[in-house]
């Protein structure tokens, strides 16, 4: 490999520029989008009462350390190699073309399941209870389809209504989630209903053994809690994937993705706090379908919990439209590489919008595929959550490997760097990494791990195709030599 001095990093031309559009508040928005703790614990919370019980929302903040030290990390790296594709970018051009075309292959897998996971919960639970009917594989199909379509239309159409809609619901999910917040604790304070024991309960799960760490094919109680944040607090590195149409990427990203997950972890764990402590019956609210907004309901009455479930149909729309932009974006770097299936068609952006409409098309395809696939299960939300939990664990842990392995021969960053507390940082996002895919070990994951097998399976088998017919110098990156420079020439348009 060459040195970082050695080549030019400049992005292959395409047939039209990005155009660098987001500020800061919009790189926020699509990190705190993608995110989206109204969609992550509305739909984990009831899993995590099975597991582990109420006092499994202890878990939550040690999750939010782990994944501030990550953010850094990909902050880092995003400030020194502002260019769509993330962590694929990173690795190519820094590790190894074939590594990083694996990471970039994972990162498509996750994006194309974590959207359809996401997007099925508003056919599976949300709808159903809003409007009072019995959810089905065949009316959850058509539903989830639907709100797909929608959001791939709107990445299609227009970067920057993506981005007006998505950082109105963003704003709409804040101002929801600390009012309701705030709301649940003064009611319960009021009508004397607020018991800060039930955060230290256990039931339904038993006490005994409940710190156990588990055995070979089993985690413990405490560790599968650990789920909940695992799942919702992925994809902040989404606002790493816009870096081509961000205003200075090199300072707002890094800023964006840390306060993103800073600000999601404190207010999530408030919320956790008062939902918690507001359960009559932690074992009979463990048989809700929908334990949020059981309680919510309880306590603020029906009308605030169809608000509620309001509120997190806009946000999990919102989480579903950022994680088609950032899968999209993901499409179009591979293809601009000539690295994806159909790169020929994939590559091209729209003259007129500024937007890869052929991406959108194609990731769109690919997505009802997935779909079509789990729907018809009968525990398809779990799998579907599961995977999109451990296929970024993954990604997550291979750049932190990288950066370790690289960090002495980074080149300077005028944005962003960790510093003195580099060493700390990474050390901790280790520890994390390594505790939560162990976790991934019990029995319960066996389907979701089938799906990242058959994903591994299938990218390899391009990537062998790619190397026979093209050889591994067709397959060379070029390596970072002045990402600043690179950048201000006129192949990316300001």
């Amino acid at each position: 490999m060459a040195t970082p001095e050695a080549v030019s990093s400049t992005p292959p031309q395409t047939d039209a520029p990005l155009k660098r559009e987001l500020g800061l508040y919009a790189s926020f928005a699509v990190a705190f989008g993608f995110v989206s703790i109204a969609t992550g614990i509305f739909t984990t919370y009831g899993a995590v009462l099975n597991s582990s019980g109420p006092r499994g929302i202890w878990a939550w903040p040690i999750a939010v350390i782990g994944q501030t030290m990550v953010a850094l990390i990909f902050g880092a790296l995003a400030a020194r190699i502002p260019i769509s594709g993330y962590a694929y970018q990173w690795v190519s051009r820094l590790a190894n073309p074939l590594l990083g075309w694996l990471t970039g292959w994972i990162s498509f897998a996750f994006l194309v399941v974590v959207v359809v996971a996401v997007d099925y919960t508003i056919a599976a639970t949300i709808l159903p209870e809003l409007f009072g009917y019995a959810p089905t594989p065949a009316n959850c199909w058509v539903i989830t389809a639907v709100v797909m379509l929608l959001q791939a239309v709107l990445v299609a159409l227009s970067t920057n209504v993506t981005n007006r809609v998505n950082e109105v619901a963003v704003t709409v999910q804040i101002v929801g989630m600390v009012g309701i917040t705030v709301l649940l604790f003064v009611v319960g304070a009021v009508i004397g209903r607020l018991d800060f024991t039930h955060l230290f309960e256990t039931a339904p799960v038993a006490e005994v053994s409940y710190w156990d760490f588990g055995g070979l094919s089993n985690a413990g109680p405490f560790p599968l809690a650990f789920l909940l944040g695992a799942f919702t607090i992925v994809g902040f590195e989404s606002a790493a994937n816009l870096a081509e149409e961000t205003k200075n990427p090199e300072r707002v990203i890094p800023r964006a993705m840390v306060q993103a997950v800073v600000a999601l972890g404190v207010l999530g764990m408030l919320f956790l706090v008062a939902v918690t402590a507001l359960a009559d019956n932690t074992v009979e609210l463990a048989k809700s379908a929908t334990p949020v907004a059981t309680v919510i309901t309880s306590v603020l009455g029906p009308v605030v919990g169809k608000i509620l479930l309001v509120l997190i149909v806009v946000s999990i729309f919102s989480c579903g439209l950022v994680i088609t932009l950032s899968g999209t974006r993901l499409v179009w770097a591979m293809s601009r590489d000539e690295r994806f299936p159909a790169w020929q068609l994939l590559r091209k952006v729209s003259r007129n919008r500024h937007t890869p409409v052929a991406a959108t098309i194609g990731y769109f395809v690919v997505t009802q595929a997935i779909l079509a696939i789990f729907s018809g299960t009968s525990d398809a939300l779990f799998v579907l959550f599961s995977a999109a939990t451990l296929l970024p664990a993954i990604i997550y842990a291979g750049t932190v490997l990288l950066y370790i392995v690289k960090r002495k021969s980074l080149p300077a960053s005028k944005g962003f760097t960790l510093g003195r507390w580099e060493i700390p940082v990474l050390v901790l996002a280790s520890i994390w990494l390594i505790y939560e895919l162990l976790i991934f070990r019990d029995a319960s994951f066996e389907q979701p791990r089938l799906y990242v097998g058959i994903m591994l399976v299938v990218g390899i088998g391009y990537l062998v195709y790619l190397v026979a017919t093209r050889g591994r110098k067709g397959l060379s990156m070029p390596d970072m030599q002045d990402v600043d420079r690179a950048f201000d020439d006129n192949t990316i348009s300001k």
